[in-house]
């Protein structure tokens, strides 16, 4: 084979396909390969910094993970469009690049210690107020993030918000644009509203304008797609009765349980962090000072209180509490862990800097008796029992539905009874129909239309079921005599609208010519622009009319209401709030027109940058 390939090369094939070769790279240039290479692991770049495909992966996952999230267990993530995803993460790790090179570009950055110190002060890591590894690590595993990954998320995004904060803190508001925007915000109107109603049973409809709305509406009137579906549930409870606990399990797993015990240590401590102001050699000297001070007979609880930069404990004395093993950092727990009680240890270094430790009290673990857990390692081996059984029988059933063309079989296989459901839409419905799962597989091509049973769903950890659809109910188009009513209601109300306004309109025409009149107008004075009781667009269209004439004469306009009423406004005058602003309120306005400027600064900031960005997708 080799011999021949190599007795070919030689050949005037091959020097053809070589001369091909060569014409297409001298047309495409050697940079085009390249560049096709070294761009296959990239996204973009961002002003000659690249995007990964790692990170538009990761920034992806998050986005459906946060939606999962929002929306709930039963979210159906498979209606999530991947191009628009993928597009939106994108366009987001774009401009996040372009900020952090902002930022960058105008000398900001975030220390490592006061990184540490943000994290550790966090609520979300902490349990009663401490710091947390154990919560912290749990909370990362949920997002899909390591150590690394968040820290440097969280830097980036404290430089995008001191970024943000910066141009918005350098704005700032006269007293000329204060007075002017309090005046237009406390501006009042003195009004009148008089509302033509629209009276839907006064409108006649002939039965030919029903059938025509009936013929040019067909897709409104079309009846819902439904399923009817058989299914077998698998049930973990179900397995409890066959299961059994000897006595020698039972006392293997006691002592199992009390060899893992363990006695609970309270320790307190000095904390002198590693920063820009504080190096690793001055925090040890300066910590050692203290070690001396203690040696000469200083109080403990008072020196945490005077020199440790632990905010969570100092103020405790450097109390940490109770707490067993795998809570702190292994440096600092085998520290912890090797001293008597009453005893302090030599300095300790550890992520968060240096530490003195001092061991408060040792709590040893309480051994119960077997009687009083028998009961629950019973149900502790049983669960293990079923648990097997239960996996067991779930791929039982999964492989006996593959194989059965219905699931009369699987069901006689495993003692179970086949099951039939209520007619549901792709909305879902009731009882097991209520479960987005069932819904997407019920309506799934194999199960709908190639008559295919369904693989095995999960509802929740302790059930599992397969489905195939018994009868599909196609969407057909409902008879007329089901919806006259409806489109009626539909017909008469729109009809009723219009005849408001034209009405209405009518009305503010003669009303301009001084020539129409009407008694019942509901007359309001100094109504503001949130003024309770009055609807929100009659507010709008209210502080929209122009002022009335230096004649005094009132301006008209009009506006409709969602249930078809049409109201007709006469604007009689513009008042002003008179209230004197306390400075309470003066500065709560300076406080909301800076931070609008702010935002619009920081929109304007982040257009600039895109438009100057060298910015290019693959």
């Amino acid at each position: 084979m080799l011999q021949n390939i190599r007795d070919n090369s030689q050949g005037w094939i091959a020097k053809a396909i070589i001369g091909v070769i060569v014409v297409l790279m001298a047309l495409t240039g050697f940079d085009a390969i390249i560049q096709s290479t070294s761009n296959s692991r990239n996204a973009a770049e961002v002003n000659g910094e690249d995007i990964s495909l790692d990170s538009l992966n990761a920034a992806v996952d998050m986005q459906r993970r946060q939606l999962i999230q929002q929306f709930g267990k039963d979210f159906d993530a498979s209606l999530l469009d991947d191009k628009l995803l993928r597009n939106a993460a994108l366009d987001s790790l774009v401009e996040r690049t372009l900020l952090l090179q902002g930022a960058k570009e105008s000398g900001m950055d975030f220390s490592d210690a006061s990184l540490d110190q943000l994290i550790l002060q966090t609520p979300a890591f902490q349990i009663d107020g401490k710091f947390n590894s154990a919560r912290f690590d749990q909370i990362l595993q949920q997002q899909g993030m390591t150590r690394m990954q968040f820290r440097e998320r969280l830097r980036q995004d404290v430089l995008v918000s001191q970024l943000q904060a910066t141009l918005a803190g350098s704005n700032f508001v006269t007293d000329a644009e204060l007075q002017t925007f309090v005046q237009l915000d406390r501006q009042t109107r003195d009004f009148a509203s008089h509302t033509v109603a629209a009276d839907a049973k006064a409108v006649e409809l002939k039965d030919e304008e029903i059938k025509a709305y009936y013929d040019g509406h067909q897709d409104q009137f079309m009846s819902p797609e439904q399923v009817v579906i058989e299914y077998v549930e698998l049930t973990k409870d179900s397995f409890f009765a066959q299961a059994k606990a000897s006595d020698d399990e039972l006392q293997a797993l006691y002592q199992k349980e009390v060899a893992n015990l363990s006695e609970q240590r309270r320790g307190a401590h000095i904390l002198l962090e590693v920063n820009d102001k504080l190096s690793d050699a001055q925090a040890k000297a300066k910590l050692e000072e203290v070690a001396a001070r203690l040696k000469q007979g200083e109080d403990f609880a008072k020196l945490a209180k005077e020199v440790s930069q632990d905010p969570g404990s100092a103020s405790s004395g450097g109390d940490l509490g109770f707490a067993g093993p795998g809570v702190y950092d292994p440096e600092f727990e085998a520290a912890l862990y090797a001293l008597k009680k009453d005893e302090v240890s030599a300095p300790v270094r550890t992520a968060f800097g240096w530490h003195l430790i001092k061991l408060l009290d040792v709590q040893a673990a309480e051994v119960p008796s077997f009687a009083s857990l028998k009961d629950k390692l019973e149900r502790d081996v049983k669960a293990q029992q079923v648990e097997q059984r239960f996996v067991e029988a779930a791929k039982q059933l999964e492989e006996a539905s593959f194989e059965a063309s219905d699931l009369s079989q699987p069901a006689q296989e495993l003692g179970l009874k086949v099951q039939t459901s209520g007619a549901f839409g792709r909305e879902g419905g009731e009882g097991v129909a209520a479960n987005r799962q069932v819904v997407q597989a019920a309506f799934s091509s194999e199960v709908l239309e190639d008559g295919a049973n369904s693989s095995a769903i999960e509802l929740d950890p302790d059930t599992t079921l397969v489905l195939r659809v018994k009868e599909h109910k196609k969407p057909a188009l409902l008879p007329l005599e089901e919806v006259t009513a409806s489109i009626r209601n539909t017909l008469a109300q729109k009809k009723a609208g219009e005849v408001a306004k034209a009405d209405g309109e009518a009305l503010i025409a003669s009303l301009r010519k001084g020539e129409g009149e009407t008694k019942d107008w509901k007359v309001v004075q100094a109504a503001g622009r949130s003024q309770d009781g009055i609807e929100p667009v009659v507010l709008q269209a209210l502080f929209r009319m122009s002022k009335p004439g230096e004649d005094g004469k009132p301006t008209f306009a009009g506006v409709t209401l969602n249930n078809g009423d049409y109201v007709v406004l006469r604007l009689d005058g513009v008042g002003q709030a008179k209230a004197e602003l306390s400075e309470e309120e003066k500065t709560s306005y300076r406080r909301f027109l800076a931070s609008r400027a702010g935002q619009q600064d920081f929109a304007a900031y982040r257009k600039h940058l895109q438009e100057e960005a060298d910015i290019e997708r693959f």
